[in-house]
């Protein structure tokens, strides 16, 4: 009988945290998307930086 208790208590975890994977989803993908822009940003910044160091770099010779 503890055996049975176990796998029913094992089974309705595992449903539990299934569910919790199916509802944080749309919370994932928003994530992605928001790193994804943060992302773009950080290296669109990094190269506008690069070009104005290459530039006076250019002027100085």
């Amino acid at each position: 009988m503890k055996e049975f208790f176990i796998g029913i208590v094992f089974l309705i975890l595992v449903g539990v945290l299934a569910s919790l994977g199916f509802l944080l989803f749309p919370l994932l993908l928003l994530i992605a998307f928001v790193l994804r822009f943060v992302l773009s940003a950080v290296i669109l910044l990094f190269f506008i930086w690069l070009l104005g160091k290459l530039i006076l770099f250019l002027s100085k010779k």
